[in-house]
C-alpha cells in the first residue's frame, strides 16, 4: 500500500482530482460572486428608487399641505356661505311679509282708485252742472223751466 500511495500515477490522479475539486470550488465561488455583483446592482437601483421615492414623497407632502390649506379656506368659505344663506332666508321671509303687505296695500289702493274714479265722475257731473248754470242761469234757477 505504501508503494501505491507514493507511486507516480496515484500522485498524478490525486493532484488531478484536487485540481478538479479546486476548479469546481472556484466555479461555485465565481457563480456566487456573480450573484453578489447582481445583488449589489439591484441594491444600487433600489437605493436610486428610494431616493426618487423620497423626492416624490416630499413633493406629495407639500401638495397635501397645500391641499389642507385649500380645504381650510374652503371650509371657512362654506361656513361664511352658510351664514349668508341663513341671512338670505331671513331676508326672504321679511320680503315675503312685505310682499303680503304690498298685496293688501294694492287691494286697498285699487279700492281707493275706484273711489277716486267715482269722485272724479261726481266732480265731472258738478262741473257740467256749473257750466250749465253759467250758460243758462235762468233755467238752472227754475229747475229747467221755462227753457
Amino acid at each position: 500500500m505504501y508503494r501505491r500511495a507514493t507511486s507516480g500515477g496515484f500522485i498524478v490522479i490525486t493532484t488531478f482530482l484536487i485540481v478538479v475539486v479546486m476548479a469546481l470550488f472556484t466555479w461555485v465561488m465565481w457563480g456566487m460572486a456573480r450573484q453578489v455583483y447582481t445583488m449589489t446592482d439591484v441594491m444600487l437601483e433600489v437605493n436610486e428608487s428610494f431616493k426618487a421615492m423620497v423626492v416624490d414623497m416630499h413633493g406629495m407632502a407639500e401638495d397635501v399641505h397645500a391641499m389642507n390649506g385649500n380645504i381650510v379656506t374652503m371650509t371657512a368659505a362654506m361656513d361664511e356661505m352658510t351664514g349668508h344663506i341663513g341671512e338670505m332666508d331671513v331676508t326672504m321671509a321679511t320680503m315675503a311679509g312685505e310682499i303680503s303687505t304690498m298685496d293688501e296695500a294694492v287691494g286697498l289702493m285699487a279700492g281707493t282708485v275706484q273711489a277716486m274714479n267715482a269722485n272724479v265722475s261726481r266732480m265731472s257731473l258738478d262741473l257740467g252742472r256749473a257750466s250749465y248754470a253759467f250758460s243758462n242761469p235762468m233755467s238752472y234757477m227754475f229747475g229747467g223751466f221755462p227753457f
